[in-house]
């Protein structure tokens, strides 16, 4: 029997002006406006039926600060599905205070691709099951890649950044999320800066190259426009997981709606 598919919603949270933690949502990682509040975004999609909820401080990395386990805590005392928690994590201990907060996952980009044995040693303490590798990938067309696919008509390689994109690594995606399985991470997180908040659907090229690499569930992230997308990308690239965000937040979609269309095509999905 095939694995069912999963249908994430997530919130990317940052601190306000007041230094309380508020959902915000962009376009390409850029342009945050305020969505809502945390919790009760967090109670919202448990009761809506998602199969898992993600919680993202995007902004613990580039602050140089740790993730608000308080926030956690409060998201968890609502979140009655299996909850990823990202950002800031940089260690073994980051690890362990975060799960401690009630997250069941936690999502590792930078800490991982600075220190890949923290992937390693976070797989052997706490179980794969537990460690998300998440990549922010960039297209980009020169030649300095290690694997390359045809995007457009045009020969493209995919780098990891950091910092919300804004920085790259000169890291392949494919090559990283190659090592990564390697080292023990449980789940790989794809997320595209260029299709990120566009509504204009997945980055199938991007998605499939990653599932096509490994044996790890991928969860895809990024450009979700509606049930349509999401079928895409499942059929189309083989991702095991759709996560999306501002066509939950704005109540374009609802989870219910988005099981329903991809039941009535046959698709393996949680009801």
């Amino acid at each position: 029997m095939p694995l069912t598919k999963r249908i994430i919603p997530c919130i990317d949270v940052a601190l306000d002006d007041d230094g309380e933690a508020a959902v915000y949502t962009g376009v390409n990682f850029e342009d945050l406006q305020y969505t809502g509040d945390p919790v009760e975004l967090a109670k919202k999609y448990n009761e809506a039926g998602a199969d898992e909820f993600v919680f993202l401080d995007i902004t613990a990395t580039s602050d140089g600060r740790e993730t608000m386990l308080d926030t956690v805590s409060a998201v968890a005392d609502e979140c009655f599905i299996p909850l990823t928690v990202g950002g800031g994590i940089r260690t073994r201990e980051d690890i362990k205070e975060t799960l401690r907060a009630g997250a069941d996952k936690v999502s590792i980009n930078s800490g991982a691709i600075a220190n890949p044995e923290l992937i390693t040693r976070g797989a052997e303490s706490f179980g794969s099951q537990c460690i998300v590798i998440s990549v922010d990938a960039k297209r980009r067309f020169d030649e300095r890649g290690e694997h390359y696919v045809e995007v457009d008509g045009e020969s493209c390689w995919f780098e990891c950044t950091v910092k919300g994109g804004s920085e790259g690594t000169g890291l392949d995606v494919i090559a990283w999320a190659a090592e990564a399985e390697e080292r023990g991470a449980g789940e790989l997180f794809v997320n595209s800066i260029d299709a990120d908040g566009t509504r204009d659907g997945y980055d199938i090229p991007l998605t499939k190259a990653v599932c096509e690499t490994v044996s790890t569930p991928v969860i895809a992230s990024s450009g979700c426009g509606g049930p349509d997308d999401m079928y895409e990308v499942f059929t189309e690239a083989g991702a095991d997981a759709g996560l999306a965000a501002s066509i939950f937040h704005f109540e374009e979609y609802g989870i219910d709606e988005v099981k329903r269309y991809l039941d009535e095509r046959a698709l393996p999905i949680r009801r």
